[in-house]
């Protein structure tokens, strides 16, 4: 547990020194706020400030998860992961304590933004919901942390990782019905988007932060809260069904990965010289 909590304060005191991220963490969801809420209501979003405002708050959510992946490459580079690794540590502690500390990141932020969210607007009738909504960010933070460090596992070096980590979360962010209403993508898009766990992350925590889970089914399809797949229809319960499977699954690949990967194959020399033999 000691390694865990260090590991866990290590990281969110960096994150709290980094003064130019917490500035920019405040001011682009805002942005994209503004930008954004005018394309929702060519969709005929009800009430679309608040619907878009949700799918801000879970993007970043997944993306300072996903962050785990970068700092787990910076520790592995800089020497700080193999200092770690050769004491007498269980690599699966190590795992835990990256993951948790990148949750509770990802999980303040959540809530800073919907803090601010609430002075713009954003109610709730029931107090149960902002408990729902904190449970629901930590989940969704423990799922894309463990999806982030078995990428991270999964690089030989720097370079490689940073073409990996774009290939992967760009389509994933922009497939999810956040920054584009899936009824506007091509119908080849939003097939895709359907195999994409972040849709149904989205489409749930949505469906909890509006208060909309007693919609029937019809309402909650006409509010892209719920999906039709030939003649199934995907609810927002069956969506966080299908995002725990996947965290699950993640779960145990990056710890088993994390366990087993050759550290001593991941620094800057050998990033560099597959830059000089290229």
């Amino acid at each position: 547990m000691r390694v865990i909590a260090a590991l866990w304060f290590r990281n969110v005191k960096l994150f709290a020194r980094n003064r130019v991220q917490l500035i920019l963490m405040f001011i682009m969801p805002f942005f994209y706020l503004y930008l954004l809420s005018s394309i929702f209501k060519s969709a005929y979003i009800s009430n679309p400030v608040n619907y878009v405002l949700a799918g801000i708050v879970i993007i970043v959510v997944f993306q300072t998860s996903l962050n785990i992946a970068t700092s787990t490459i910076d520790d592995i580079v800089s020497g700080y992961m193999k200092e770690i690794l050769v004491s007498p540590v269980k690599r699966v502690h190590i795992a835990i304590g990256q993951m948790l500390s990148s949750t509770t990141i990802a999980t303040f932020q959540g809530i800073l933004i919907l803090v601010v969210g609430y002075f713009i607007g954003m109610r709730y009738a029931s107090p149960f919901t902002p408990i729902a909504i904190f449970g629901c960010m930590i989940i969704i933070g423990l799922v894309f942390s463990s999806f982030g460090l078995y990428i991270a596992t999964c690089v030989k070096n720097s370079q490689t990782f940073q073409v990996v980590s774009i290939a992967v979360t760009t389509p994933i962010t922009f497939l999810c019905g956040v920054y584009v209403p899936l009824s506007l993508l091509p119908n080849g898009l939003q097939h895709l988007a359907l195999l994409n766990p972040m849709t149904y992350a989205t489409a749930f925590f949505r469906t909890l932060s509006l208060e909309k889970m007693s919609l029937t089914a019809d309402e909650l399809l006409a509010e892209q809260l719920a999906f039709k797949v030939n003649h199934l229809v995907i609810t927002p319960q069956m969506s966080i069904i299908i995002v725990l499977l996947f965290g699950v699954l993640f779960l145990i690949l990056s710890t088993l990965a994390f366990s087993k990967v050759d550290f001593s194959l991941m620094n800057r020399t050998n990033a560099h010289k597959d830059i000089f033999q290229q």
